[in-house]
């Protein structure tokens, strides 16, 4: 199947039907009053989040979506029949946009999220709402209310807890493989990768944590060059990013350090809150490495590249520092959840503590009778 992961549909609601002006013609019923009635709603469009889906795809081909419009009443006191409403499934973690104002409809962050994209137009009223002592006849009907339209930007951000950064054929394939259930292709070419790939990593039977494997950047991609550009949005969701390095080159003319400095310019051209976010180094391909040379290379590669940050070295091939590496990430996310459930606590009771500290006296809160 191919990956998409940003497209653009539009949706038209459905009209609300029109009201009917009617009156009562029965046997023995001369002056039997009004009775048209009113018109059906019309037909809302829904965004709905599922995590069956792992793709846009279907909306690349699909690019107009259109609800039913409601009927029109009937005479009888009859009412037109309201419209069915859609329903668009989309993956969890896509983010609808509007097209000509920009502004962030919804965020699909949790399975079976349901979100309004546009809402039905409301039905028009039957002359049986106008009857009144005075107007014993009316003649009045409203019609329906036209549903929204809308162009939308679907753009699918994937939630992951951990992203992988590196260099074409710096072995996040390989380590992804190794340490989650994800199989993506691996050769000894660079751009193998061609859209991402999620693994999901067991730590024990209850504990485990989603990894995403995003294809490798080169210098200027933050100018759109190579094809990890085009994936760096599903590194923004992310707790922890791993730079992984290949600490043995096949070229002996590649420089690691200045491979590894580029990745990290351009993520900043492409945007500084990802920049920012918590990054670990992990020095790859130790298997490649005389065993007696190995300190020495891992030092002087840690010095160049100025770095302050944790460091593991690692062989995705043979796994040789990958359980390390996990368990030490597992333990940053469980540390990290559990700040921001702290905060979310406080936040609470600073909220409950305001709401109980009000003056009932305070004139701004005045109390309807």
């Amino acid at each position: 199947m191919k990956f998409i992961d940003e497209t653009r549909i539009e949706v038209i609601a459905g009209n609300g039907g029109n009201g009917i002006v009617s009156f009562c013609r029965e046997k023995f019923r001369p002056f039997g009053g009004p009775d048209g009635g009113d018109g059906g709603k019309g037909g809302s469009i829904w965004a709905v989040a599922d995590r069956n889906i792992n793709t846009l795809v279907d909306y690349r081909y699909s690019k107009l979506h259109k609800a039913k419009n409601g009927e029109h009443g009937r005479g009888s006191d009859c009412y037109g029949k309201g419209a069915d409403d859609i329903e668009l499934h989309m993956p969890v973690g896509t983010q609808i946009s509007d097209l000509n104002s920009g502004e962030i409809i919804a965020d699909l962050t949790e399975h079976g999220q349901r979100v309004l994209l546009a809402k039905g137009g409301e039905g028009g009223w039957g002359n049986i709402h106008f009857k009144s002592s005075t107007n014993r006849a009316p003649r009045q009907k409203t019609d329906g209310k036209e549903g929204e339209r809308r162009e939308l930007r679907l753009e699918l951000k994937v939630l992951a807890d951990v992203g992988l950064l590196g260099m074409p054929n710096a072995g996040k394939s390989t380590f992804i493989t190794a340490v989650s259930n994800a199989r993506p292709k691996i050769a000894d070419y660079p751009f193998t990768t061609l859209h991402p790939n999620l693994g999901v990593v067991r730590v024990s039977h209850e504990k485990s944590f989603v990894i995403a494997d995003i294809p490798g950047l080169i210098e200027g991609a933050a100018e759109g060059a190579g094809l990890g550009h085009q994936f760096l949005r599903h590194l923004q969701r992310t707790r922890l990013l791993l730079h992984i390095v290949d600490l043995a080159p096949f070229d002996a003319g590649v420089d690691p350090v200045k491979e590894a400095k580029a990745i990290v310019k351009e993520l900043k051209k492409y945007d500084e809150s990802l920049y920012d976010k918590p990054r670990w180094l992990v020095l790859n391909k130790l298997d490649m490495v005389p065993e007696e040379e190995r300190a020495k290379r891992v030092k002087d590669f840690v010095k160049r590249f100025g770095w302050k940050g944790p460091v593991f070295e690692i062989s995705a091939l043979t796994r040789e520092g990958c359980e390390d590496l996990i368990n030490a990430i597992y333990e940053y996310l469980a540390e990290q959840r559990e700040q921001e459930h702290r905060a979310q606590e406080t936040r609470m009771l600073e909220e409950a503590r305001g709401i109980s500290s009000i003056d009932p006296d305070d004139p701004r809160f005045k109390v309807i009778e």
